[in-house]
């Protein structure tokens, strides 16, 4: 049994409206000037790599549009997607582009600001289990939040989530309505890796360096029962966590070794992408690339400070990057390897190129294309992207040539 189709779905033969081919004009976007001047990267190529041409003809396929800041996607065996709208509303895209009606049965969500729900996950086994994981804003006492986890089975109707148990909780919860994270990654090791926020505010924000909290972490616990699986390598540190210090981490994957990467939202400049490695200080807010939206330095204006890890790359200005997957496809041969990111500021698709753990080149395709929040890659090749936006829309990626 399907689900009831949405007012708001595109058919097909709609869809075929939407249908635009041609590639995004190449611009020097490392012309821009930082909003940060006078800082200094800490090695040659961490930030500003050369900008690649911009000469694969992309064609774009809008699949479904009128979503409401759509955040996480997930694909299932046959084809349909998983999309969630941090509104609250987890929803099925069949393969025709038909949006199903809201499915029933999630937790209480806190949807004010940037919370709602969240990132969205399956595994292999989907096709025998039917488990899905979501990650949200979990409302606490006193307008408190934070960052929570929960899985259940979905309905064989599609209709509803079943038995739906909250597996972890951010704590401590906040008086904040901002920066939760957050991305599911199960590893391939058993684990799940959870990604969170430092709430934003400045009495909060502290607590990143604090591995006695979960806030400005990555976190590493069992998908089944939430149990800690982290390697702090501290003896007071919970023992979920994996790194700490990072500010607010919306973008991971696992690469072709299978090795996990993030990417955070930095301050005024300074978004980061790193390669967290267990019981490692990734520095914020003591030590930061780019400086705080009022002009002033960030703590005390630090961009290397020892006992704290670089990242692997930064941008500045910032592109506020959303989610990111490692290209594995056959429809572009030659992005295999490639980072693939979200850009939400930089309205594009931002592709690094990949040189071992070295960023080698930068391009930004489809530039315009608007808010973007979400890329992952199908199982024909093809990129999906959500986009962040009042009217999002799911957009399917191919070559055109």
């Amino acid at each position: 049994m399907t689900l009831p189709c949405h007012s708001s779905r595109l058919s097909l033969l709609s869809a075929g409206a939407f249908l635009l081919a041609g590639t995004a004009l190449a611009q020097d976007f490392n012309a821009a000037p930082p909003e940060a001047p006078g800082q200094e990267p800490a090695f040659q190529g961490q930030t500003r790599a050369p900008v690649l041409a911009d000469d694969v003809e992309l064609q774009q396929t809008v699949l479904v549009e009128g979503l409401d800041h759509p955040w996480g996607l997930a694909e299932l065996p046959d084809g349909a997607w998983l999309v969630t709208e941090r509104s609250g509303n987890l929803r099925m895209v069949g393969q025709d582009g038909t949006l199903s009606d809201p499915i029933a049965g999630l937790p209480d969500l806190d949807t004010r600001d940037q919370g709602g729900l969240l990132d969205v996950a399956v595994r292999d086994d989907f096709a025998e289990t039917r488990r899905v994981w979501i990650s949200f804003a979990q409302p606490r006492d006193n307008r408190k939040t934070a960052t929570a986890v929960a899985t259940g089975t979905l309905s064989d109707d599609n209709a509803s989530l079943q038995n739906v148990q909250v597996i972890w909780q951010q704590q401590p919860a906040w008086d904040s309505t901002k920066h939760y994270g957050s991305v599911l990654v199960f590893d391939n090791d058993g684990g799940l890796i959870v990604t969170t926020g430092e709430r934003s505010v400045q009495d909060a924000r502290v607590y990143a360096q604090n591995v006695t909290t979960t806030l400005g972490k990555v976190v590493r616990i069992d998908p089944e029962t939430g149990a800690p699986m982290g390697d702090p390598g501290v003896a007071e540190a919970l023992p979920e966590i994996w790194s700490w210090g990072h500010r607010n981490i919306q973008g991971a994957a696992l690469d072709g070794q299978g090795r996990l990467w993030t990417i955070e939202h930095g301050p005024k400049g300074g978004d980061e992408l790193n390669l967290p490695q267990a019981g490692r200080n990734y520095g914020w807010p003591r030590v930061t690339y780019g400086v705080e939206y009022s002009g002033q330095s960030v703590d005390e204006g630090s961009t290397q400070l020892a006992g704290t890890e670089q990242p692997v790359y930064y941008w500045d200005p910032v592109i506020a990057p959303g989610q990111m997957t490692f290209y594995d496809g056959r429809m572009f041969p030659d992005w295999q390897g490639d980072l693939l990111i979200g850009g939400l500021q930089a309205e594009a698709l931002v592709r690094l190129d990949m040189d071992g753990d070295r960023v080698a080149g930068e391009a930004r395709h489809l530039q315009g294309i608007g808010r973007v929040r979400e890329v992952e890659v199908a199982r024909d090749g093809s990129i999906m992207l959500l986009t962040d936006e009042d009217n999002g829309r799911l957009i399917r990626v191919t070559s055109a040539q």
